[in-house]
């Protein structure tokens, strides 16, 4: 695993940023693999800037999300579709047909999942999968379990999340109990894996990916097992590691 610590969230956001963009320079209808939560959107909003400036062009590149609450409509603002419209394609010039977003609204959720696993390998597979890390150590929504999912696949959440994702709903009661999201083995084969963490929140578990081993019971220590992961950390996230 390579590691960058920056001074702060600014800093995290921008290496991410330009992390991204390089990629999409380099191959201009990159297949990139998306987060949601509270940790990407200073990266998502120093794309929307790049696109503006001229620096960023998406209009070829596709995009896979990681996951979506189950269940939830799209329209809901806070689904997961509603999220990335928001922080980002709204802003840039993303082909909508090139935006693949698990449906919280089908009926058989088994075969979502893999229509979303066939749409990936038909595309090439995911260049640069951006995640995020919960406090359990969860990456998309693969909780701590005694056995953990290759594939995409519906999930129950665990409370701890739950609680954590509960200040973006009105109170917990209104956060869904499942989701859909990509498996271990879904993520792990992307080319390229980039981990933002920030804040003193996630110094903990940090310091539990990079200084233990590999356990379900914190299923981001499985990104050890992949050749080119990269962790942007702010000094708040890597203090005493």
């Amino acid at each position: 695993m390579r590691i960058i610590v920056c001074d702060d969230y600014d800093g995290l956001s921008l290496t991410a940023a330009k992390m991204i963009a390089s990629q999409i320079l380099l191959k201009p209808n990159s297949v990139l693999g998306l987060a949601t939560g509270s940790t990407p959107v200073g990266t998502y909003n120093i794309l929307m800037k790049m696109y503006a400036d001229g620096e960023t062009d998406f209009k070829d590149v596709l995009t896979f999300n990681l996951d979506e609450y189950y269940p939830i409509r799209d329209d809901n603002p806070q689904s997961y579709h509603y999220f990335m419209k928001e922080h980002l394609f709204s802003k840039i010039n993303i082909n909508p047909s090139n935006v693949h977003i698990l449906n919280g609204t089908v009926t058989d959720a088994a075969a979502e999942c893999k229509t979303f696993e066939r749409l990936i390998k038909k595309s090439g597979g995911i260049d640069l999968q951006l995640l995020g890390i919960g406090k359990n150590g969860h990456i998309g929504f693969n909780e701590p379990e005694a056995n953990l999912n290759a594939g995409t696949h519906l999930t129950k959440l665990t409370q701890s999340t739950i609680e954590a994702n509960s200040r973006f709903f009105e109170n917990v009661d209104d956060v869904p109990t499942h989701a859909l999201t990509m498996g271990i083995a879904t993520i792990l084969r992307s080319k390229k894996i980039v981990l933002l963490a920030s804040g003193e929140e996630k110094q903990h578990i940090i310091s539990s990916l990079l200084e233990g081993g590999i356990s379900t019971a914190i299923p981001a220590t499985m990104l050890k097992v992949h050749p080119d992961v990269t962790i942007i950390c702010d000094r708040a996230a890597y203090k005493g590691v």
